[in-house]
């Protein structure tokens, strides 16, 4: 289709922090094509650290999800209130009913994008979200490319920017907790789906490793994974070290993204901290198992994705339905030797350029280890 001029332009995602971090792509493109339109981010209100400050955005509509607007009356306040906002163009890249049902009945001109069965007919043009087979960032450029009419693409990857505030509370939190020289590897453990955590005897393992070899160890994660921390320190022989310091739940999203900036590399799960430490340009070492790779890969070329060797992947299940020693085997079969395999040849690419890493420009598909080819795993050390 030709792409037509669009003066005021809403883009729903109402999902999580790594969706919504895969939509930034998508804002950079469309101000590219249209520089002088009004572009707007629907989005959840607990995570407008990620997009507030986004140079590509004129304005923020922020749902809160779990709070005041959680009921129908409220819900139907703010539809009115996206409905006065009269856009031309609403694009929705979140395919569930609440936000399907914010494009469906925003009033504008052209509604496009990802939609419930139920609300399509509203829906000038109805796309696939082919995550499955592609990264969920090129099935939002078909969106792009097919609903609007958009030729050129301007990938310039994940992209967060940072308030004054957050770096300053960042750095003065990073130099109470660990000495100027000292290299820092980040590690998550925690994820959405129980079938996306790596086992936390395997992050202890990890983080003795990288203590007893001068590095400090910084955890990060939310609220819900404080836990998983807990339980990952009591299997670690330097749990109680001075060089190991714990974020988890602790700091907010964009305090979270300049403490990262800091770090030398980031272990880390399938989850919304890892597209955050693409943003941030930190070299990244993740362990897929129920997730689909093509769909989640992080996005950047010096990043390092271990897929599992086990059958059933990619299962998109949140628990893992087998039984026994077969519980979880995706993860279990991950082996923590891999992983440090990894881990140590980014360390000696990119150990001493924290920081002053060149972005990688047009270069984001990462470098996938499938342990199902045993050709692909490293030969074990002597």
């Amino acid at each position: 289709m030709q792409q037509k001029n669009y003066n005021n332009i809403l883009v729903i995602n109402l999902m999580h922090i790594g969706d919504l971090m895969l939509v930034t792509p998508v804002l950079r493109t469309l101000r590219t094509n249209y520089p002088k339109a009004r572009l707007t981010l629907l989005a959840d209100k607990k995570l407008a650290d990620l997009v507030v400050y986004n140079k590509h955005l004129d304005n923020c509509l922020l749902l809160d999800k779990k709070g005041e607007d959680n009921h129908p009356l409220a819900f139907l306040r703010f539809m009115r209130r996206v409905r006065r906002e009269r856009f031309d163009l609403v694009i929705n890249l979140h395919r569930n009913e609440r936000a399907s049902a914010l494009a469906a009945f925003s009033g504008a001109k052209r509604i496009v994008g990802y939609a419930k069965p139920l609300f399509s007919i509203f829906f000038d043009k109805v796309m696939e979200n082919k995550k499955a087979v592609k990264h969920q960032i090129h099935s939002h450029f078909d969106v792009l490319r097919d609903a609007v009419g958009i030729r050129r693409i301007d990938d310039g990857g994940l992209e967060m920017w940072l308030p004054e505030e957050a770096e300053r509370s960042a750095a003065a939190l990073w130099q109470k907790s660990f000495a100027e020289d000292r290299k820092v590897i980040a590690l998550n453990i925690g994820a959405s789906w129980k079938t996306k955590r790596w086992l936390d005897g395997f992050f202890a393992e990890t983080a003795d490793h990288f203590i007893e070899r001068g590095y400090g160890i910084a955890f990060f994660g939310g609220p819900m994974d404080e836990e998983l921390v807990t339980a990952c320190r009591a299997k670690m022989r330097h749990g109680a070290s001075a060089e190991l310091q714990v974020f988890t739940g602790r700091v907010r999203l964009a305090e979270l993204a300049a403490l990262l900036k800091r770090c030398a590399l980031f272990i880390t799960t399938d989850s919304g901290p890892m597209h955050v430490g693409v943003a941030m340009n930190v070299p990244i070492v993740t362990m897929f198992g129920s997730s689909p790779v093509p769909g989640f890969y992080p996005y950047d070329a010096k990043d390092v994705l271990i897929k599992t060797p086990e059958d059933c992947h990619p299962c998109g299940k949140h628990e893992c339905p087998k039984t026994g020693e077969d519980h979880m085997g995706c993860m279990k079969h991950i082996p923590v030797s891999v992983v440090l395999h990894y881990a140590e040849e980014l360390l000696r690419l990119y150990g001493d350029k924290i920081g002053r890493i060149p972005p990688h420009e047009g270069q984001y598909e990462c470098r996938v280890v499938d342990l199902a080819d045993t050709s692909a795993r490293p030969a074990p050390t002597a």
